[in-house]
């Protein structure tokens, strides 16, 4: 018999394996019963013992939790909830050394010395417990366990410092959480376990941990009751905690206790410090990694031996005083507090009246805060309790369900959900209770399901947060050194482990933006390594791309598609650029010298394409002379140059030497000497890049829009417009083909006379009058502006109206004129297009004076309407063209006041007056030469050489 009344103190210090010698002799009986600190730890040691067992023979008895079979013989329990009186075979109450606690050390003092198996009991936990067991328990056996492996102090490290498979410990909600944030930025992430967790949502942290998933685990102090993790280092971040009532130091016991969690079995574990935490004293550390701490003196007690009989009767039972020296009376638990709180309600009063209504009362006092509220809420829930218990039996239904579908939701952050996990805890414990709901299975399972998807909430919360699973997969593959794999998608965008981390644009990696610091650079590091073999592929496909994938922008950037794979930089001539590849450095020199020679293919055979005429005039060997000086500067302005610039050149050419010219397309026009082909939209995009290369240009000014006649003139560098193939007359500057033609036109107006815009003229610049005006202004002409009564339309034809031209194909080069008008004047250099010259322009005697009684064929006479009145501009030679620019100050768009003159003509040869029309042809002038003509003394020079 004393064989079986056995009662053995497994003593010693962590990594002992105390508890798994407890399961196992527990397991050898055919009934037992364990109590454990911890909800979490019991929830452990359940799944362990279902797992040896099977689960219709195992029960799970905590505060919130109740799983009890029909067939139980295990039962694995809180502390708090071990069952009494159920004859158990073996008990077993673990980490003793818990009696000395403040705030629950009365309840472990109270399984001491009252809790007993049939046949075997074990009080597991720390040697510092010898001593009062030996005193309180002097039947009981010692069985001393030494620890495993070996616990060494490491010092103080930086977080960024700490080693994989570390566990960093916090003290307090705000310092785990900043904790944790910290290493999800510098090391992918960390594990968070608490005590206030759930226990689903603890195992699911702790299994992401266990993994490999994160290397670091952030936790408070409650790891150190007996949870079993891979941990090889502890550190610690604070030596000090709130216990409730103050802020008070971490005793040497305490820090082994959490310290000890570092190792598992054979393995050895270090401890030490971290951030704001300074360094342990000496004596401490040795005394930890010795295992010595002082023995405990005193043991917190309580009175088990309740008086029930009435409120009055059952404070005084609690606050009896322990009649050992060795026992010390427990502080006011909140139990007793809530007591005393609901002792002065009258509604209490009035129903706790006998001894079944005190021991209900008391029960109610004894539901946890799960809440952490004020104590005047949490009694005032309590006192609703009580109340429906007491008058109907039961908490009604209705009111339960109300209180769990608020807490029923799983928005909000971590601190939300945190909050929702604590309250459902309450309506857990409260169904928990025998009797006190209708339907005790419904509402178990409501809560339990409730707290499950808060749990599950929390847990993902809580990963989000605190978790960079990229960051974390990428930086254990680099320390495994191992292969990393990573796949581009059609969209250039990376993922390496299947997480995204950047995008390859042509052949530069664009790591994530969302990465900053250490995660950043392990981003970059790790995505590099699994890209090396992506560039060689891309390198190859690009390397034997058709020239019609690659393209050059107006700010000579190289593009693959829709990627910059390099940009073009100045080289030894115009016609001759070279190359830039954007390769980073990582894809190597043979990647970069693939993607730099296509590119020089590419835009060598772009501008022998574009440029071929320009290319075969400087490579003809039959040019000769000043031909072929002049063929140098031709190549020089990439096929445009102005005439002003080369107008002795020109005056030097002899017929001969401008028709060799000639047969390479170069067309001497009266403003500009250019290539009709090369002002096409693709040569000219091209020459404008080329152009502003060889200027050194840190922004290239880009081409016009294609197709348009005339664009605004705006401040550009000097030469641009010429460039992009127009010129700048004013307010605007019209292509330079386009204002050949008009020049063609001007030749056959009396600029000395004075003339006005033809239709034709508006219709080939694609302007209104008043931007003609400005135009022939910036091109040396003076407008001036008048207005006139307007001429109504006729039926009946007017011999001399110009026939109207249609509308000019803007994108058409406009072919050299017939007998080449300009280049017969071989002096012409920069000369006005005009016909008669003079400084001031005359009123032609031949234009009939308008009458204002004058009523035109057909029309009915209508003395009341007025008169519709009309603008127009007389243009006559001013001899000063001027070069870009907008018009001078009171000149342009301007009336000319008093000095516009109305025309005054003569009477038809029908009889009808009327003002000459502005489409009217002035009288041919065919068999005389005016000498002040420029065009006509160029020619009379000519004549008298010959």
């Amino acid at each position: 018999m004393a064989e079986q009344s056995r009662i053995l103190a497994v003593l010693g210090p962590t990594n002992t394996g105390k508890t798994h010698y407890a399961i196992e002799r527990m397991l050898g009986y055919r009934t037992g019963v364990i109590g454990l600190p911890l909800r979490l730890l019991a929830r452990e040691v359940y799944d362990r013992i279902v797992r040896a067992r099977g689960p219709s023979v195992v029960a799970l008895v905590t505060g919130e939790e109740r799983i009890v079979p029909p067939r139980t013989q295990y039962w694995v329990c809180t502390v708090e909830a071990m069952p009494e009186g159920i004859g158990a075979d073996f008990v077993a109450v673990d980490e003793i050394q818990l009696c000395a606690d403040r705030e629950r050390g009365h309840v472990f003092t109270d399984r001491l010395l009252r809790m007993r198996g049939l046949r075997e009991t074990q009080f597991l936990g720390a040697a510092t417990m010898r001593g009062m067991i030996r005193a309180l328990v002097p039947e009981a056996e010692f069985i001393p366990r030494e620890r495993m492996s070996q616990l060494v102090y490491s010092g103080s490290k930086k977080i960024s410092k700490l080693p994989a498979r570390t566990a960093i410990v916090g003290f307090s909600v705000e310092n785990v959480y900043a904790i944790a944030e910290l290493l999800r930025r510098q090391k992918g992430g960390a594990a968070v376990v608490m005590g206030a967790l759930s226990p689903r949502t603890r195992n699911a942290q702790v299994e992401m941990y266990q993994r490999g998933e994160v290397d670091y685990l952030v936790a408070t102090d409650a790891i150190g009751m007996g949870l079993n993790l891979d941990i090889t280092h502890v550190a610690f971040s604070a030596l000090s905690k709130f216990d409730g009532r103050r802020m008070r130091a971490l005793m040497p016991h305490e820090l082994a206790q959490i310290a000890g969690r570092a190792g598992r079995g054979m393995t050895g574990g270090t401890f030490g410090v971290t951030g704001d935490a300074p360094p342990l004293a000496d004596e401490v550390a040795q005394a930890i990694m010795d295992h010595r701490f002082a023995p405990v003196r005193k043991l917190e007690w309580r009175n088990a031996d309740l008086s029930l009989g009435s409120i009055e009767a059952l404070i005084a039972s609690l606050e009896k005083r322990p009649g050992n020296e060795l026992l010390a009376r427990a502080q006011e638990a909140d139990d007793l507090s809530a007591l005393r709180t609901l002792a002065e309600a009258p509604e209490v009063r009035a129903r706790a009246t006998d001894g079944a209504a005190v021991r209900l009362l008391w029960d109610v006092c004894r539901i946890p805060d799960f809440r952490g509220i004020s104590q005047g809420e949490h009694a005032g829930l309590l006192e609703t309790i009580f109340c429906d218990l007491h008058d109907r039996g039961q908490v009604p239904d209705d009111w339960l369900a109300r209180q769990i579908r608020r807490i029923d939701r799983t928005d909000g952050d971590i601190d939300a959900l945190s909050k929702r996990l604590a309250y459902i805890r309450t309506w857990t414990y409260v169904a928990q209770r025998s009797g006190w709901v209708a339907d005790e299975s419904h509402w178990r399972a409501e809560t339990r399901a409730v707290e499950d998807r808060l749990s599950d909430a929390l847990h993902g919360a809580l990963t989000q947060r605190f978790v960079d699973r990229r960051t974390a997969v990428l930086l254990r593959r680099l320390k495994q050194k191992e292969a990393i794999v990573a796949e581009v998608n059609d969209k250039g965008e990376v993922t390496v482990e299947g997480e995204f981390v950047g995008r390859l644009e042509g052949f530069r990696f664009l790591a994530d933006k969302s990465a900053t610091g250490q995660e950043a650079r392990t981003l970059n590091q790790a995505s590099l390594q699994a890209l090396a073999p992506h560039f060689h592929l891309r390198a190859d496909r690009f390397y034997n791309a058709p020239d019609t994938e690659i393209d050059f922008t107006e700010q000579g950037g190289l593009m693959w598609g829709s990627s910059a794979v390099g940009k073009l930089v100045k080289g030894s001539d115009p016609l001759k650029p070279a190359v830039k590849a954007f390769v980073d450095e990582e894809a190597g020199a043979e990647v970069a010298q693939k993607v730099e020679r296509r590119l020089q293919h590419f835009i060598d055979r772009k501008i022998a394409t574009l440029f071929e005429p320009l290319l075969a005039l400087s490579k003809d060997e039959t040019l000769t002379g000043l031909a072929r000086g002049f063929a140098f500067r031709m190549v020089e302005g990439l096929g445009v140059t102005p005439r002003g610039e080369v107008a002795d050149e020109v005056k030097a050419l002899d017929q001969d030497a401008r028709g060799a010219l000639r047969k390479h397309g170069v067309r001497f026009g009266q403003f500009t000497i250019f290539m009709p082909l090369l002002l096409k939209p693709a040569p000219t995009r091209l020459r404008l890049v080329l152009w502003a290369l060889a200027g050194g240009f840190d922004d290239f000014p880009e081409a016009p829009p294609p197709g348009l006649v005339t664009v605004p003139a705006g401040s550009a560098p000097q030469g641009y417009y010429t460039m992009a193939g127009y010129r700048a007359a004013g307010a605007r500057a019209i292509r330079i083909d386009m204002l050949e033609r008009l020049a063609d036109m001007l030749r056959a107006q009396d600029s000395r006379g004075g003339f006005e815009a033809t239709p034709d003229m508006l219709s080939i610049t694609g302007m209104t009058l008043e931007q003609f005006a400005d135009l022939m202004q910036g091109l040396g002409y003076k407008a001036e502006r008048g207005e006139r009564e307007k001429v109504k339309p006729v039926d009946v034809a007017i011999d001399d109206a110009p026939a109207q031209t249609a509308p000019v194909d803007a994108e058409a080069v406009q072919p050299e004129t017939p007998a080449e008008t300009a280049e017969t004047i071989e002096d012409a250099g920069e000369a006005p297009v005009v016909a008669d010259p003079a400084e001031e322009a005359e009123v032609p005697a031949d234009i009939p004076e308008a009458s204002e009684t004058e009523i035109l064929p057909g029309a009915a006479p209508d003395e009341d309407r007025a008169p519709e009145i009309e603008s127009f501009y007389t243009f006559t030679w001013a001899g000063r063209p001027r070069r870009g620019g907008a018009a001078p100050e009171g000149r342009r768009g301007k009336p000319q006041g008093k000095g516009a003159r109305k025309s005054k003509g003569k009477p038809r040869g029908d009889g009808a007056k009327g003002p000459k029309t502005a489409s009217a042809k002035p009288a041919p002038k065919k068999d005389r030469i005016d000498p002040d003509n420029p065009f006509a003394a160029a020619l009379m020079g000519l004549k008298d050489k010959s």
